[in-house]
């Protein structure tokens, strides 16, 4: 899988301290998911960059601003493209970050607010998730497929495909062991790990430290799969 992250580059001096969050929550009555990638300063204010996904469409924003010390106050430019800064903003989302939750409003880019948002570092627990899932996915030259089988959130099989057509080169993650987690269901062999968090009506799939398993072209983008067992794919707006 490949992640967009983005990276300030700061003065060591200046660079106390940087985390990634992961979100889940809605943004007005769509269930939505954040990441933001953050760097802390001396004077304790947080740079954040990231993103949020809107489901079911898979629509995507581009976020960029800064979290105030100690309350969390928040103001994040969205945009349609990574970069941001500089670029026409379609609205911003203003509110507090605090104790693993950002919540607030949104506003268009002539300051009328459009809709109520809270998102949580909290995701739901998985141990009742059962789903049997065979489905493929696709987008311009890549491809994925997913066979997997969850019994009251106990991993029964799982074998999950991709390929590159442009170069042939696949990816095949299979034989995977459930490992403990909080907020969701991690399988794991050696470095690749694969996780699931719901997220509303939908439970994304992603894998992480996967290379080994894939051609030297190949990789594994994320899926969410709805409660019918159909998947759709998420890809970089980069690629």
């Amino acid at each position: 899988m490949r992640m967009l992250v983005l990276l300030f580059f700061l003065p060591t001096t200046v660079l106390a301290q940087t985390e990634s969050r992961e979100m889940g929550g809605h943004l007005g009555s769509r269930p939505a998911l954040m990441i933001l990638h953050g760097s802390k300063n001396a004077e304790g204010a947080w740079q954040l960059a990231g993103e949020y996904i809107v489901l079911p469409t898979l629509q995507r924003r581009f976020l960029e601003g800064e979290s105030s010390p100690e309350i969390g106050v928040t103001t994040l430019r969205e945009g349609t493209t990574a970069i941001v800064f500089g670029r026409a903003t379609t609205g911003e989302l203003r509110g507090t970050l605090r104790d693993g939750t950002f919540k607030g409003a949104r506003y268009a880019p002539g300051g009328q607010e459009r809709e109520r948002f809270e998102f949580s570092e909290e995701f739901p627990a998985m141990e009742s998730y059962s789903a049997s899932v065979k489905c493929e996915a696709s987008g311009g030259p890549y491809s994925s497929s997913l066979n997997m089988r969850v019994d009251g959130g106990k991993l029964q099989s799982i074998e999950w495909r991709s390929k590159l057509a442009s170069t042939e080169h696949v990816c095949n993650v299979s034989g995977l062991q459930q490992q403990p987690m909080k907020g969701g269901l991690r399988f794991a062999s050696g470095k690749c790990s694969v996780t699931l968090r719901e997220i509303g009506d939908y439970v994304r799939i992603m894998a992480d430290n996967c290379a080994e398993q894939c051609g030297s072209q190949a990789y594994l983008e994320p899926l969410f799969i709805d409660r019918r067992g159909n998947c759709q794919l998420l890809r970089g707006e980069t690629r």
